[in-house]
């Protein structure tokens, strides 16, 4: 399950739980009389369905897990092992390609980027010129702008504008076009401000940055300033800090004692600034002399990887089809989205996220591949690359879709199915589709489980991107633990039996909404907690609510959106998907980070001019921003 855009687990808006249906057998029974009774195409009488397998299912995620799959990340080898173990299955269950080339659907992504070229931090302090020593003295971050800057140099705090604190480092501060020296995280009074734990946006480096450019600086270098006590001053390692491919001011980081020889040339000591800011809460920004002179030079080339959907396709009698799917891809040694930082490095196996839903998806090919040619509608089943980086392989399907889109009866995505607890498991996007919450009743069984529904079907997995293209969709998900995105979540800790159960009854409901003669109407669904799910690029609930669902592809100027919440600001303002968002009240946006940030610094009730390209022109409106509730 992604993390890059969403921190929260996809639960239940309006949680309710279903009661126990009769045994399977007996409804199963009941269900085939009854759509005979009523003249129903119920194909599935004349076959019988094997139940989900536990023991199989539990090889599949073993083999997934295994280390020569390390982790299953982007451009890895792993990737591509996984992918051919994928496609090995459904070509035994004698299932037909549905890609573009066989079973794949290759699409490109950016997987990270790599230093080349020159990359050079100069100091000229007086007639003194220094020459630091990359990844000894200074390090630049893997989202710096490419270029040169030769300046002086400004000391602005920790960088941050908050209003909602009363505070500003760059209050009455000149920094057009020159480099900006700041402390990591943020003043420790902020934290006596809030009744949030944890620090806020502000001391996220990319925050940071973006304000740093906001007000006009080329260059900004950070420095860790005050450590704890047995606390190393560490360079954070190339790569490791998470942001847009170029935040579109050049950005390094350098060691405590570096910036230390810069603010004695003004009379000022690190530990004295930082002590002083934080006892106070105070800005303390101030020029260095102009003798001092830095010379930055940052060359950054991201590096790009051709990785695969893997699709095949169970024909039924008609053209229509309904959509089984799963992210095979994860984190790697996760550089990016790890949970464990002293952890990075090492693999994360990923076998709740997400070998539990590729398992899943594998053992229902076997399960339901016996009734090819023999149900009304098809199944396409989907193994999706890319969701780890922002639902990228379901958004480069519903763009380039290998089957009409417009015979989609249906999407069922299982992500996190493996570690069911307490016999509860998660569905959402029960509310899209108009016949959902009977399939789910016909569909239930003597399991046991019990049922939390949601009614919106945006999230942090891929069927949002099939809900922006108004495809009804059904999310199965088995909770959020300690484990996720770590090396720790393994193939021991899988719940197998559970997730059995769960197969069984998404087994029924993609037979009943395979047979079904009523195709299920898609409903657009205002979430009646708006934070929840994928909602304005924000990531959480922090800050007042847009409505808007990005795009999760790379965007080279401004934020594109995939859709638009119903009922939102964003809606009555007149947005809608497809628009490109490149201006938020005096705020360019150039990413989902600028985005994130322009929305987190205004107010409830704001009405804020923003700017979208729609159609390649440009489209001004006016958007009042509301409360979350």
């Amino acid at each position: 399950m992604t993390l890059r855009y969403k921190r929260n687990c996809a639960r239940a808006n309006n949680p309710s739980t279903m009661r126990t249906a009769a045994p399977v057998g007996l409804a199963f029974a009941v269900l085939l009389f009854l759509a005979v009774s009523l003249g129903v195409s119920a194909p599935t009488s004349t076959v019988s369905v094997s139940s989900a397998d536990s023991n199989r299912y539990i090889d599949d995620i073993k083999a997934l897990t295994q280390p020569k799959m390390e982790g299953r990340s982007e451009g890895s080898k792993g990737l591509v092992r996984a992918e051919h173990l994928i496609v090995d299955r459904y070509k035994s269950l004698g299932l037909a390609p549905a890609g573009t080339h066989g079973y794949l659907e290759p699409f490109t992504v950016t997987t990270g980027a790599k230093l080349r070229g020159k990359n050079h931090l100069l100091v000229q302090n007086g007639d003194v010129k220094t020459e630091l020593k990359l990844n000894q003295d200074y390090v630049p971050f893997s989202y710096s702008g490419s270029g040169a800057v030769n300046s002086s140099l400004v000391f602005a705090g920790y960088g941050v504008t908050a209003e909602e604190f009363g505070y500003d480092d760059y209050a009455g501060l000149d920094v057009k076009d020159k480099i900006v020296l700041v402390l990591r995280f943020e003043p420790a009074g902020f934290s006596a401000k809030t009744q949030k734990q944890g620090p806020s946006a502000h001391a996220q480096l990319v925050i940071k940055a973006i304000n740093a450019r906001n007000h006009g600086a080329r260059g900004i270098i950070v420095v860790n300033g005050k450590l704890g006590d047995g606390e190393e001053d560490l360079l954070a390692r190339f790569g490791t800090s998470n942001g847009p491919e170029n935040v579109g001011i050049l950005f390094a980081q350098v060691k405590n004692s570096v910036a230390d020889t810069w603010l004695k040339t003004a009379g000022k000591s690190l530990a004295e600034v930082h002590s002083d800011i934080n006892s106070k809460t105070e800005p303390a920004s101030f020029s260095l002399p102009d003798s001092l002179k830095l010379s930055l030079d940052v060359d950054i080339k991201n590096t790009h990887a051709t990785v695969n959907n893997v699709l095949a396709y169970m024909p039924g009698k008609t053209d229509e089809y309904i959509i089984l799917g799963a992210h095979y891809d994860h984190l790697g040694r996760g550089y990016f989205d790890s949970m464990a930082p002293s952890q990075i490095g090492e693999i994360h196996p990923g076998a709740d996220d997400n070998a539990s839903g590729t398992a899943g998806v594998l053992e229902l090919a076997r399960v339901l591949s016996p009734l090819r040619g023999q149900l009304p509608r098809g199944i396409l089943f989907a193994s999706f690359a890319g969701e780890e980086l922002g639902l990228l392989g379901s958004a480069a399907w519903v763009k380039d879709p290998t089957k009409p889109l417009d015979k989609a009866v249906a999407m069922i995505n299982m992500d996190m199915i493996g570690r069911v607890k307490d016999d509860k498991i998660y569905i959402g996007g029960v509310g899209t589709g108009s016949s959902f919450h009977r399939v789910l009743e016909q569909a239930w069984d003597d399991s046991h489980l019990k049922l939390e529904l949601s009614q919106g079907g945006y999230g942090s997995s891929d069927h949002t991107s099939f809900v922006s293209k108004h495809i009804p969709v059904l999310f199965f998900f088995s909770g959020l633990h300690s484990d996720y995105h770590k090396p720790s979540d393994t193939w021991e800790k899988i719940n197998s039996e559970g997730a059995a159960r769960l197969l069984n009854v998404v087994a029924r409901c993609a037979l009943e909404l395979a047979s079904d003669s009523d195709k299920p109407t898609f409903a657009a669904v205002m979430d009646s907690n708006p934070h929840t799910g994928v909602s304005s690029g924000t990531g959480g609930g922090y800050g007042p609510y847009f409505g808007s669902v990005p795009d999760f592809g790379q965007t080279e100027n401004g934020v594109r959106f995939s859709d638009v919440k119903p009922g939102s600001p964003a809606a009555k303002a007149g947005l809608k998907g497809g628009d490109v968002l490149v201006q938020f009240g005096d705020k360019p946006i150039k990413n989902l980070y600028d985005f994130t940030d322009a929305l987190r610094r205004s107010k409830v009730g704001d009405v804020v001019p923003v700017t979208v390209l729609r159609d390649g022109k440009e489209l001004k409106v006016d958007v009042k921003l509301e409360q979350r509730k």
